[in-house]
């Protein structure tokens, strides 16, 4: 398979997300939404600087603004811990944690906010544990059952703008970044496009604390 048939998100240096081909692209409100492309413009760029005022696409706003695609030395470390229980053993990267909240929300007996350790393996069952595990859009969490891991799961390859959120991409969209980062699984990540993460191009939940909207999607 050649690049031209690949799903590819290639992330443009301090600028926008350039996707190789046209994919699906929804919003939180289920629209599906589409870009017309012209000669000058051939491919759909999506914006990560939170500057454009026609988003999710990039209008230009990182020239003036002064984005910049870095990563910060403060930001938590891409590391895999694993925890190990009777049943179900649980692998967490919080370097890659987009901080949506399903896990802690869904399952707070076994992912407890305000607790060492943080993972409970055993407190709750097993397969309650991997449904909320496969609610995890940035890959952060993944699971190992009967000797086999588990961190990919089927999809068709989509990007869902979240509300007031990161770009969710599932499918296995191959992410091309020239600084070299690579998500926890290419099955599924989440793209900060509110500027201000500390680990772009992936989400960190920065855009709580800056507060970023998007009042069209």
């Amino acid at each position: 398979m050649g690049k031209e048939d690949e799903n590819i998100i290639e992330v443009s240096k301090d600028g926008p997300y350039v996707l190789n081909v046209v994919m699906t692209i929804r919003n939180s409100k289920g629209i599906f939404i589409e870009k017309e492309l012209t000669e000058e413009q051939p491919n759909i760029a999506l914006c990560r600087c939170g500057g454009s005022t026609d988003k999710p696409f990039c209008t230009g706003a990182h020239v003036d603004n002064g984005f910049t695609g870095e990563k910060q030395e403060d930001r938590v470390p891409d590391k895999v811990d694993t925890y190990k229980g009777k049943n179900i053993t649980i692998h967490d990267n919080r370097g890659v944690c987009s901080h949506i909240g399903h896990c802690s929300d869904n399952l707070p007996s076994v992912f407890r906010m305000d607790t060492e350790p943080w993972i409970d393996p055993d407190g709750a069952e097993p397969e309650e544990i991997a449904k909320v595990i496969r609610m995890c859009p940035s890959g952060a969490l993944s699971y190992t059952m009967d000797g086999e891991l588990h961190k990919e799961y089927p999809h068709e390859p989509e990007i869902f703008v979240g509300k007031d959120r990161p770009y969710q991409v599932v499918g296995k969209i191959k992410l091309d970044d020239p600084d070299g980062s690579t998500p926890e699984t290419q099955d599924h990540y989440t793209l900060c496009r509110c500027g201000s993460s500390k680990n772009k191009p992936f989400c960190d939940g920065s855009h709580w604390y800056v507060e970023f909207k998007d009042e069209k999607n």
